[in-house]
């Protein structure tokens, strides 16, 4: 059982690696932050299309991955 949930945490943390790389950035970065990046955060623009998928994908295996990392501890043998 232990083997099986380990096994599982890593595919989950690949794909959670692999599904934060592949979303766009929300601002130009540190020139962004200070030369107007600030209306972006507290604007009313949603997130639309493959940014929106990847984000649900990122939420459901970041707590996957909570999830898991917890049963490892708890089913350790």
């Amino acid at each position: 059982m232990h083997a099986l949930i380990v096994t599982l945490l890593v595919i989950v943390s690949i794909a959670l690696i692999i599904v934060v790389l592949l979303q766009s950035g929300k601002s130009a970065g540190l020139s962004g932050a200070i030369s107007g990046g600030a209306e972006q955060l507290f604007g009313k623009q949603k997130a639309r299309g493959i940014d929106l998928i990847l984000h649900r994908i990122t939420v459901v295996l970041s707590v996957l991955f909570f999830v898991l990392a917890i049963a490892v501890t708890y089913f350790k043998i």
